[in-house]
């Protein structure tokens, strides 16, 4: 065998190999999908007079923290309770929590930063005397009435964490690519959440809008500087045998940050953590599954090996291009072949979503605008390469404005 024909034949296993993997994930996330179109059944209610404690990380939050805790204030029983944990706050947030009537913990650490630890610092707190269930909720979100009640419900009777449904709200006068990163954002945690739940596997934690059983949160280390958090905590939660479920019924809503440094701070931090993440965490999930033979174990592993979808597409396309080019060089077409089926079931899986969930939002003109969108995220894929975010960074805040 000569150098060249050994060449064509590695390049033809990688393509073919490559491909598989496309179409295997692409494949994943249609299943999500069209799963997510099903009506979801309804938790059975649990007690119906659990004791709760729902905990607000805040570090500087005095611009948002007053609108969310009226929000959840209201949905409270005069025996739960409320506790922010001010944490390394130089401005207003825990006078303004004080003067909301949430219980003010404050806690001062420069060099163990991040909302892991303030977490942590707040269970500690609540070990003196515990309750049933525990709901963790950002500072600089909306909670919509009866989500409290949905997520502590669903934990009681389930025994499981629960996320709640959160979505970002469409800006007033928003741009296309605006419109399609709330879009993007829906996919993830409404209609893919949705299909897994269909499909009886774990859903991702979200990061606001969590409720877990005492005994549940008390078996994980939360103490981590983890720059997502929540989902590191999901997935320690799966392996360890507490699979976090959905809680469709529960709305949370948050706010994409206007201003340009703000926003790319915040898709760095969340795009660098899930590809961190998915790199650490799926060839444990992986192990875990064929460890303790389970099944749900292998399917979360599938899911958490698709990177965001807009990377999705990057690599599809780079790909495509790569073996339409050696097809036509070496007149072997497999992997075109392969390529052309996995983006067909990417195409149907982003339709699909947009055609149930995302029409009403995004209008055809926009959705049609997704390749610049993708091409605008290219550079936080780029810079994942060379300097990686490893630490937390507080996104900037600006005041809530009111959501339907």
């Amino acid at each position: 065998m000569s150098i060249n024909q050994f060449a064509v034949l590695f390049v033809d296993a990688v393509l073919l190999i490559s491909a598989l993997g496309l179409v295997i994930l692409s494949l994943v996330l249609l299943g999500e999908c069209i799963a997510a179109l099903f009506p979801l059944a309804c938790v059975a209610n649990g007690s119906q007079n659990p004791k709760v404690a729902v905990l607000v990380p805040a570090h500087n939050e005095e611009l948002v923290i007053g609108s969310t805790l009226l929000d959840i204030k209201s949905q409270l029983k005069n025996e739960h309770r409320l506790i922010v944990i001010a944490d390394n706050c130089s401005d207003r947030t825990a006078e303004i929590a004080s003067a909301a009537g949430a219980t003010v913990i404050e806690r001062h650490d420069l060099m163990l930063r991040g909302k892991g630890y303030a977490l942590d610092y707040g269970i500690k707190f609540l070990s003196c005397d515990p309750p049933d269930v525990v709901v963790f909720v950002d500072a600089d979100c909306r909670v919509h009435q009866g989500a409290i009640a949905s997520l502590t419900q669903s934990a009681i009777a389930t025994k499981r964490p629960v996320q709640a449904t959160y979505l970002m709200a469409k800006p007033t006068n928003s741009s296309p690519k605006e419109s399609i990163s709330v879009f993007a954002f829906k996919v993830k945690n409404l209609v893919r959440a949705r299909g897994l739940t269909q499909l009886k596997l774990p859903c991702l934690l979200t990061g606001t809008g969590m409720a877990f059983p005492w005994s549940v949160i008390r078996s994980v280390d939360l103490a981590t500087g983890y720059i997502v958090e929540d989902m590191k905590l999901s997935l320690d939660l799966t392996i360890a045998g507490h699979p976090p479920i959905f809680c469709p019924q529960a709305n949370i809503t948050g706010n994409f940050p206007q201003q340009k440094r703000a926003v790319t701070s915040q898709r760095t931090r969340w795009e660098h953590g899930h590809l961190q993440t998915l790199l650490t965490y799926v060839p444990l999930l992986f192990k875990a599954a064929i460890h303790q033979q389970r099944l749900d174990l292998l399917m979360s592993a599938l899911d958490m090996s698709l990177p965001p979808l807009s990377l999705l597409v990057v690599i599809w396309l780079a790909l495509m291009t790569s073996s339409l080019l050696f097809g036509v060089l070496a007149a072997l077409w497999m992997p075109a072949i392969l390529l052309a089926t996995a983006g067909l079931f990417l195409l149907t899986a982003i339709f699909t979503a947009w055609v149930k969930f995302g029409s009403q939002d995004l209008p055809l003109g926009e959705l049609l605008t997704i390749p610049f969108y993708i091409f605008w995220k290219i550079p936080l894929y780029l810079k994942f390469l060379v300097q990686p975010q490893s630490s937390w960074v507080r996104t900037e805040r600006e005041i809530n404005k009111p959501v339907g």
